[in-house]
C-alpha cells in the first residue's frame, strides 16, 4: 500500500527554554499525512490492508470506540482501496452519531454497536469465528491495530528520518503499537521516550513482548504521570497548554495522545531531565479529527 507522505514536515521549536541547554526540539508531523486522517495509523495499518487486497473477501474488520482515530483511518482507507470495512463499537447506538462515527458511516463503513460488556468479549480473538458466522470472511484488524501487523507498519515511520539522528524519539502511548515499531527499527536512535496516555499503564513490557517479542529494554524510559486523569481526560491546563502551544508554535494538538506528550516532554526539558545538546524528537501521531468532541470555544484552533 502506497503511504502519502509527501507533506510531511520536520518542525523545530524555537524558545529561550531550548536555547539555554543547546537542546533542539523538533516535532514530526505525521498529522499532515491528510487533512481527515493521518499520524501513525496510516503506518499501523498498512500491513492489514495489503493482506486485505491480497484476499479473495476485500472485506476488513476491526474495533473501535465513538470517537476512534483508529475506526475513521479504517474507513478512510478502505473506502479509497474499495475495501469494504466493518466497525464493531464500543457502546450501545446513541441517538445522534459521534462527528467521528458520522465520518467513518460516511466512508461507507458498516458500524455495528454492542454493549460494553460485550465488546470486551467479542473483541477477544477467540471470537472470530462467531464473527465471520455474521458477517462472512474477512481480514481483521485488532482495536489499534494491536498486533504484529501493525507494529511492522509503525516501523516504517523510522524510515523517515533519513540521515536525522535524534538522541530521544518521544511518542505518546495507547494500545503500545507504535512504540513497538519504533523499538523494531531503533538502530539509528539511543533514547526512546513513551508517554502513556492512559492512567495506570503498568503492561507496557507485557505489551511489546506481544508485539515484537525482544526490544531493547536499555533505550525505554517511561514517562507515566502525563495522562490527565485517564484515556480521553483532560482539564483546564491542558487545554490552556494546546491553545498556547498552537499560538506560539502554530502546531495543533489532539487532547488524547500528542499534546500530552508534548506536555510532558516540555516540562522535563525545563526540568534539567534532558543533557544539554540533547536533540528530542517528538511524534505528532496525528488525531486531530478527536478534537471534534470538545466545545468550539476551547480550543483556538
Amino acid at each position: 500500500m502506497h503511504l502519502p507522505l509527501n507533506d510531511i514536515t520536520f518542525d523545530e521549536i524555537k524558545a529561550d527554554f531550548l536555547a539555554d541547554s543547546n537542546i533542539t526540539l523538533t516535532v514530526l508531523r505525521l498529522d499532515k499525512i491528510h487533512k481527515e486522517v493521518s499520524g501513525n495509523k496510516l503506518f499501523k495499518l498498512h500491513y492489514y490492508i495489503d493482506a486485505c487486497l491480497l484476499s479473495n473477501h476485500k472485506t476488513l474488520l476491526t474495533f473501535g470506540g465513538a470517537y476512534s482515530n483508529h475506526l475513521a483511518a479504517t474507513a478512510f482507507l478502505c473506502k479509497e482501496k474499495d475495501i469494504k470495512s466493518i466497525g464493531i463499537v464500543r457502546g450501545e447506538e446513541p441517538k445522534n452519531l459521534s462527528h467521528t462515527l458520522a465520518y467513518c458511516k460516511d466512508q461507507g463503513m458498516e458500524l455495528c454497536f454492542v454493549s460494553r460488556d460485550a465488546y470486551k468479549k467479542v473483541s477477544d480473538s477467540n471470537l472470530v469465528p462467531l464473527l465471520k458466522q455474521t458477517y462472512g470472511e474477512f481480514t481483521l484488524i485488532p482495536e489499534g491495530g494491536y498486533d504484529q501487523m501493525g507494529a511492522n507498519g509503525a516501523s516504517k515511520i523510522m524510515d523517515l528520518l533519513g540521515n536525522k539522528t535524534p538522541s530521544h524519539i518521544c511518542v505518546s502511548v495507547g494500545t503500545g503499537t507504535t512504540l513497538a515499531g519504533l523499538l523494531l527499527n531503533s538502530d539509528k536512535v539511543k533514547n526512546i521516550i513513551a508517554v502513556p496516555a492512559i492512567k495506570n499503564m503498568n503492561d507496557i513490557d507485557k505489551r511489546l513482548i506481544h508485539l515484537i517479542k525482544l526490544y531493547p529494554k536499555e533505550k525505554l524510559s517511561i514517562f507515566r504521570d502525563y495522562h490527565f486523569g485517564g484515556y480521553a481526560k483532560y482539564n483546564d491546563e491542558l487545554l490552556s497548554f494546546m491553545n498556547d502551544f498552537y499560538a506560539q508554535y502554530k502546531i495543533p494538538t489532539d487532547f488524547v495522545y500528542t499534546a500530552k506528550m508534548m506536555f510532558a516532554i516540555i516540562q522535563k526539558i525545563k526540568e534539567g531531565y534532558f543533557e544539554k545538546n540533547s536533540n528530542i524528537m517528538c511524534l505528532h501521531t496525528g488525531g486531530l479529527q478527536g478534537n471534534g468532541s470538545l466545545i468550539d470555544s476551547e480550543l483556538i484552533f
